[in-house]
């Protein structure tokens, strides 16, 4: 137990590292938006097609944590969407609310996965990556559509365009072709993504803390803790409790209630603002899920291995 608690420790350390970097004005603003794209486009995808490419798909447990990722944030955005007639916030800012519920980081997930639970654990948390990602970002691009700021709409051509625009929905369909089709490794390229890929995980940490803003949590504390609340106390019990339903092994298991436990995507911000959503909210609500993860992550795990 203290093994999987000390590996998550450099985890939240490489967040603070990059909040303590971006605060203290070590790298001047205009840098992190590169290295940001740098990591989105370049290595996050180095990393994700090995790890999809040499992932076991024939077994349960990967049908059985893929689904219960998708089934999840099905339930969850579909009562957020109830909720909205309750809410007393406007459509931009609803926006931000529906992203932090079902958005998550895999920036973050990926490497507590891999210190806990080594490559087994990563290749089935790649199988998650590729299912949902698709899912999030239709429902999330939808919503933004509707409720945003200019409520444009988005045709299907268009949702399609964008889904295809995205670099690591891109790099999961190609994993997954490359894993459909058998594909053996590729001397020269297997190699090549893998360096890139080690690289992936550190940086994309370094980035996430950097882009961390606070100024929003305490001017509407109550959205973003209720946010939060969704995101950290309802989404790891009811990913976990679909594995299991959906006969999932230990590790499909606790892979699905780490996933669940993740914070929300830094990603989600910038989608709100190009989109016209409350980007100042989502900003507030990133933050609070990260530093809250930083406890929910290892309580889940105890919680989980003393069950």
């Amino acid at each position: 137990m203290l093994a999987l608690f000390a590996g998550v420790v450099p985890v939240f350390i490489l967040i603070a590292i990059g909040y303590g970097l971006r605060k203290s004005d070590f790298l001047p603003d205009a840098t992190w938006r590169p290295i940001e794209k740098l990591s989105i486009n370049l290595l996050y995808p180095g990393f994700l097609i090995p790890a999809i490419w040499d992932a076991d798909l024939s077994g349960s447990s990967a049908g059985a944590a893929g689904g219960s990722a998708v089934t999840a944030v099905l339930i969850v955005g579909a009562l957020t969407l109830l909720a909205r007639p309750l809410l007393k916030i406007d459509g931009p800012a609803f926006t931000s609310v529906f992203q932090g519920t079902i958005r998550w980081n895999s920036f973050v997930f990926l490497p507590v996965i891999q210190s806990a639970y080594g490559a087994e654990g990563l290749a089935l948390a790649a199988v998650m990556i590729a299912c949902i990602i698709p899912v999030t970002n239709i429902a999330c691009v939808a919503v933004l559509a509707r409720w945003g700021t200019d409520q444009r709409g988005v045709s299907p051509l268009a949702l399609m365009k964008a889904m295809l625009a995205n670099p690591i929905l891109v790099a999961c369909l190609t994993g997954l072709a490359l894993n459909f089709l058998h594909v053996p490794p590729i001397p020269g390229f297997s190699d090549t993504l893998k360096l890139l890929g080690g690289a992936a995980l550190p940086l994309g940490l370094i980035v996430a803390g950097a882009g961390l803003s606070f100024a929003e949590v305490a001017r509407r504390k109550w959205t973003v803790v209720g946010v939060t609340a969704v995101k950290l106390l309802v989404m790891p019990p009811l990913m976990w409790g679909l594995c299991v339903l959906y006969g999932g092994d230990e590790l499909a298991q606790a892979t699905a209630l780490l996933c669940g436990a993740a914070p929300g995507a830094a990603a989600a911000y910038l989608l709100a603002r190009q989109m016209g959503g409350d980007a100042p909210l989502m900003a507030g609500i990133v933050a609070l899920t990260t530093v809250c993860s930083a406890l929910g992550i290892p309580l889940a795990l105890a919680l989980f291995h003393l069950a």
